[in-house]
């Protein structure tokens, strides 16, 4: 380390003797001197370049008179130089754009700053920094472009990031078509189409998105796919036999086709008003699910081979969520299916009346372990059950289908109370059913199905309470008979309590499941008493009109599915 560098008052007298006349020298940018006149003092070699005069031949000339010019190479009067003014001013100054004479005698454009130079207070003249505006100009030019790049390519990465973000939050084929197209309509493209293969070898155009949104016209067409090889103009045909993207340009457009399929495709791309295209596979070569179109109608701002292996990209992401999509559907419509059929028409002993719903998740959720039962066991006595098994999947539906029978078969014949037949069922829901946890209710309805009276005796494991309706206004909820979900740790062995309850005339009985009560950001409590209040406003109406309106008086927002079973006495 030189000594003295650390104190900036001694930087100067700290380098070597000719350091200033080398750094000078060898700086990049053009640097001249010039006197308290306005004559050349000194020139750099970059400034002998961009001038194209040697620093011998132009020092003691007067820098205005030798250099300075107007745009078409006339001479400018002195008082309006800006230099010479900086010069008599002593003052800072800079300029853009001003014509200096060459010695080749060409006019070239710089931008200048001046800066004065003084020793012990002495005015020495002033350091005036040359460049071409022209290359300046340029290199802006170049910059800007540079960062335009830069910011779609951060803009479209932006975009298929926020895409697979966006779709990955559904597993509906129709919602993720519509989000889709507000993500690509108009920031990416002016118009969007969304073709996808189906059996028996179609094609239908499922989603249309134009400047004003969905477009319902332009969809739901259906037409056979050519066989490969036919129609090899077609971009749509090519996509979705395993060909490559295909860019297309105005002429290309308007180009005719000959299958019926491409003719409605070509139709559309001139209905848009469309100057260029993209059509891109949705999934991969081996697995096309469809294909996706982007239009531009403008063109200035044609798509280039950029944007197409970016829609290509998208179309690789949006082809594996449709994928998902459907085998999420295939295996939601096999479980609904499932739980349909094992719920059984429901008996109508004497007077009494029974009736219930089940009602699946909502589209985006997955199906769930809900079920309902009600039957006639080898004494007479009428059972009610409602269950939850713990899971949503198609494993949770299973493990209900095993629920189901188990606890039919265990009830069937046995004389105990309630809370004893759950136990058992406890006992053998390990051994020989693969549901981790669930709760239910069994309900079972002593007294003659005709005249009563009537006793309800239940248990409950874990599950909601049973809702009592009377004929005179009053709802109550049957809490007792709690005891722990099936499935939980053992406890003191004391047994499963049971609990009993009259009936009267005309009551309505409501057992139903936590999709009813639950609402994100909403409590337990609250959903009960919601539950109270509008089963209370349905009371008196037929029981099938009580189960259809129910469900749909309580607020949207539950993921869960639902099943409701309700009993209705005779009134005297």
């Amino acid at each position: 380390m030189v000594e003295g560098l650390g104190d900036e008052g001694q930087w100067w007298s700290a380098a070597e003797p000719g350091f200033w006349q080398q750094v000078v020298g060898q700086l990049g940018t053009a640097l001249v001197v010039v006197d308290p006149a306005g004559r050349f003092l000194a020139v750099n070699p970059a400034a002998e370049r961009l001038l194209g005069r040697a620093a011998a031949a132009i020092r003691g000339e007067d820098a205005h008179d030798l250099l300075h010019r107007d745009a078409h190479g006339g001479r400018i009067p002195r008082e309006q130089c800006p230099l010479l003014r900086a010069v008599a001013e002593r003052s800072e100054a800079r300029g853009e754009g001003d014509t200096c004479l060459r010695g080749d005698g060409r006019l070239i454009a710089i931008s200048w700053s001046a800066s004065p130079l003084t020793n012990d207070g002495a005015f020495m003249g002033m350091a005036v920094l040359l460049t071409d505006a022209a290359g300046d100009r340029s290199a802006r030019r170049e910059r800007a472009a540079y960062t335009r790049a830069l910011e779609d390519l951060t803009e479209r990465q932006t975009l298929v990031a926020e895409i697979t973000d966006v779709l990955g939050q559904t597993l509906e084929t129709d919602e993720a078509l519509a989000r889709l197209g507000r993500l690509l309509v108009p920031r990416l493209a002016d118009w969007a189409a969304v073709d996808l293969r189906v059996g028996s070898g179609q094609v239908h155009r499922v989603a249309v998105t134009g400047p004003e949104g969905r477009d319902a016209a332009q969809e739901d067409w259906r037409e056979r796919l050519p066989e490969a090889g036919e129609e090899t103009r077609s971009p749509l045909v090519q996509v979705l036999n395993g060909g490559d993207p295909v860019l297309q340009r105005e002429a290309d457009v308007a180009a005719p086709t000959a299958s019926a399929l491409a003719a409605v495709h070509g139709g559309f791309l001139r209905a848009a008003g469309a100057t260029s295209a993209v059509t891109v596979p949705l999934g991969s070569r081996r697995q096309v699910t469809g294909a996706l179109t982007l239009v531009r109608t403008d063109p200035a701002h044609p798509f280039d081979a950029d944007d197409l292996n970016v829609v290509g990209d998208i179309g690789r992401r949006v082809g594996l969520v449709i994928d998902n999509a459907r085998r999420f559907g295939r295996q939601r419509a096999v479980a609904e299916a499932m739980q349909r059929n094992l719920l059984a028409p429901l008996p109508q002993p004497g007077r009494l009346r029974l009736a219930a719903r089940y009602q699946p998740a909502p589209a985006g959720s997955q199906v769930g372990g809900d079920w309902y039962d009600a039957f006639e066991r080898k004494d007479g006595t009428l059972a009610l059950v409602i269950g939850d098994v713990v899971g949503h999947d198609l494993t949770a539906a299973a493990g209900m289908a095993q629920l189901h029978g188990i606890l039919r078969s265990l009830a069937w014949d046995h004389t105990g109370p309630p809370g004893a037949v759950v136990d058992r069922l406890d006992d053998a829901m390990p051994a020989i059913t693969t549901v981790p946890m669930a709760t239910l209710v069994l309900a079972l309805l002593e007294g003659s199905p005709h005249t009563g009276p009537w006793t309800l005796r239940w248990t409950s494991a874990g599950h909601p309470p049973p809702l009592l309706l009377t004929q005179d206004g009053q709802a109550q909820f049957l809490e007792a008979g709690q005891g722990l979900l099936l499935g939980a740790p053992p406890g003191t062995g004391a047994g499963r309590p049971s609990a009993a309850q009259s009936l009267p005339p005309g009551s309505t009985l409501l057992l139903y499941t936590d999709g009813l009560i639950e609402i994100p950001g909403s409590d337990l409590d609250t959903g009960l008493a919601r539950l109270r209040r509008h089963a209370l406003a349905l009371a008196h109406e037929p029981l099938d009109t009580l189960c259809d309106q129910l469900p749909a008086r309580m607020p949207p927002g539950s993921t869960d599915d639902v099943a409701l079973l309700a009993l209705r006495l005779p009134s005297p």
